[in-house]
């Protein structure tokens, strides 16, 4: 996939069920896992608490992010040598349900950074064979482009430039939808500054570099130690040319290569891509966005069987929680009688019959484990 656009018309996926228990001890079918498909470059995230559940960076990564039930257990399992032919069965575990939040982070080497005008478009579709829309107004790029760029001389040595819709001032804060573009810039090893050198939108150059570098360090502060170049863009006009010779040495000060160059001419883009070239081969690989190591989400999760919680919600109303209680609950058939009073022996077993007891549950008040509602009798 290339995009996450069928995500926005389809939000809700769920996994097949298991099949039901046959005679002779046979247990129903496993039911089969759901594969969801992403691009590469994909982050998930858990839409509650915005935790970085895996970062699928990798062409054929997975990332477990629900799990679903245990099968229930059949008559056979409950039998004992005084109680020999159990009338009820466990019902299936239901499985986990999670909201996420997907967001895509492309994967480049080389990002072009500069505000709307600066002519970045212009300069991708002169450097690789990437066609995005060019016009002579702001914004013209509503989304990422990504090209190939071939180094010169060097037949089997390219690397991927994205086109980074026009940053403004306050793009942190959202300003011009900058926050949803700064995103795709965290995974580039290189940022091309692309200056408007003819100083047609009544900024200068250098004021320019002043405010897409203060973005980014508002950004991401980490982003201001990036490997960087500075393409001093539309240096065929006479106004960039002056502007140039004015401020090459100022500018060469601030960023340590800035080059003069012109996509719409296609002047300086041998000398631009063999400086990319060089960067890259120094420049780190990529970060990841990987889930903090406590939160493996490939791990069995540890069930401490003997805890849980009881409290008193309103004044018929009771709550347990715990996740061996809820578990047991949530798979007893509630319409079978023996199966209620193995619910009940599991409550006693753990002490938490004693405990509501304790506490002034009365016979016709409210109990809720879990998901499970039942009258206390």
């Amino acid at each position: 996939m290339n995009t996450l656009l069928a995500y926005r018309y389809k939000r809700h996926f769920k996994a097949q069920p298991g099949g039901q228990g046959l005679k002779q001890k046979q247990h129903g079918k496993s039911g089969n896992d759901l594969e969801l498909q992403v691009p590469v470059g994909t982050v998930v995230l858990d839409d509650v608490t915005g935790q970085v559940i895996a970062d699928l960076a990798e062409p054929g990564e997975r990332a477990l992010v629900a799990r679903g039930g245990r099968g229930g257990l059949g008559n056979v399992h409950f039998s004992t040598s005084t109680y020999q032919t159990p009338r009820f069965a466990e019902k299936g575990e239901p499985g986990e349900e999670r909201v996420l939040q997907l967001e895509l982070r492309l994967l480049a080497d080389v990002a072009l950074v500069g505000f709307p005008n600066a002519g970045k478009s212009t300069l991708l579709a002169a450097l690789t064979a990437a066609t995005p829309k060019i016009a002579p107004y702001p914004f013209t790029t509503l989304e990422p482009q990504l090209g190939v760029v071939q180094v010169p001389g060097a037949a089997e040595d390219s690397f991927v430039i994205a086109d980074i819709p026009g940053l403004v001032e306050g793009a942190h804060q959202g300003v011009g939808l900058g926050d949803q573009f700064l995103k795709h810039i965290e995974r580039t090893r290189v940022l091309l500054f692309v200056l408007d050198g003819s100083g047609q939108e009544g900024r200068s150059p250098t004021e320019d570099l002043e405010v897409l570098e203060k973005e980014l360090q508002a950004y991401r502060p980490e982003l201001s130690t990036r490997a960087r170049v500075l393409a001093f863009n539309k240096i065929d006009m006479p106004e960039a040319r002056e502007n140039w010779e004015e401020l090459e040495s100022q500018l060469s000060a601030r960023v340590a290569d800035a080059l003069p160059v012109s996509g719409a001419a296609r002047i300086g883009l041998d000398s631009l891509v063999l400086r990319l070239s060089e960067e890259l081969k120094n420049a780190p690989p990529p970060g990841r966005f990987a889930p903090p190591a406590e939160t493996d989400v490939l791990r069995p999760l540890e069930v401490d069987t003997t805890r849980y919680q009881v409290r008193r919600k309103t004044g018929r109303t009771w709550v347990v929680n715990g996740p061996s209680i809820e578990r047991i609950a949530v798979m007893t058939d509630l319409s079978n009688d023996e199966a209620v009073r193995r619910l009940e022996r599991e409550m006693d077993r753990m002490g938490i019959t004693q405990e509501l007891e304790k506490a002034g549950i009365e016979p016709g008040h409210t109990l809720r484990i879990g998901t499970v509602e039942i009258e206390w009798g």
